[in-house]
């Protein structure tokens, strides 16, 4: 099961985009160019890692107007270098034709699929914390680390990687694995995960605690309704 992947054999595609958020003056939520970029580039991927995919390719589509190219280009390149993992190639076009008064960019990845993904049997964990808007920005220090995620990855400590979107974590686990979480300590449930910010773990029972000594602090396990 993918989360909001497009299969193609063995070619995984997965996007993000982000609209109101940059460096315009009309802009809900002022952040640096690459910023934005960065961030929608890291929930496309997540998508792949939930897919068993790496990334081979970026097409980046950029309405916000030429002279923001480069920095976005300079924000997925931050990504991949905050994941611990090369940048792919990087392409795309701009809008020059029409001048949008707030800023607006969409990130596609094409992934190949590198190993096969499970639910069964594993015990699961919220990595990170639910953050969006300017929180996102004010608390960095409780977003999950991409390479923390890619080490566990590569490591086998991560059977499964699942990104907190918008509908939250309660309803991403209902989604995945068909129940819903119990209460998690000041977490609520129900708010919207933004740019992921924090990730779902599915851990395989007898790495438990590797796991949790890999994650650290913001590594919380979770319980479900019977």
């Amino acid at each position: 099961m993918t989360r909001n992947a497009l299969a193609l054999g063995d070619w995984i595609i997965t996007t993000d985009n982000s609209a109101a958020i940059g460096e315009k003056p009309a802009d809900v939520v002022a952040a640096p160019d690459e910023v934005t970029a960065n961030f929608a580039a890291r929930v496309a991927l997540l998508e792949q890692w939930a897919a068993g995919s790496e990334p081979e390719a970026v097409l980046l589509q950029n309405f916000s107007g030429d002279a923001h190219w480069h920095r976005y280009v300079e924000g997925i390149e931050q990504l991949f270098s905050q994941a611990g993992i090369p940048c792919p190639p990087i392409s795309g076009s701009s809008e020059t034709n029409m001048e949008t008064m707030q800023s607006a960019v969409s990130v596609t990845l094409l992934g190949k699929r590198k190993r096969a993904v499970t639910t069964e049997g594993l015990h699961w964990f919220l990595y990170g914390v639910p953050l969006v808007g300017q929180r996102v920005l004010l608390e960095k220090d409780r977003v999950a680390d991409l390479k923390v995620i890619q080490e566990a990855i590569e490591g086998g400590l991560a059977e499964r990687v699942w990104p907190v979107g918008s509908q939250g974590v309660a309803s991403e686990a209902e989604r995945m694995i068909g129940k819903k979480p119990t209460s998690i300590e000041r977490i609520d449930s129900s708010t919207s995960g933004g740019p992921g910010t924090s990730v779902l773990i599915g851990v395989a029972v007898e790495k438990v605690g590797a796991a949790m000594q890999h994650f650290g602090a913001e590594f919380v396990a979770l319980q479900f309704e019977s």
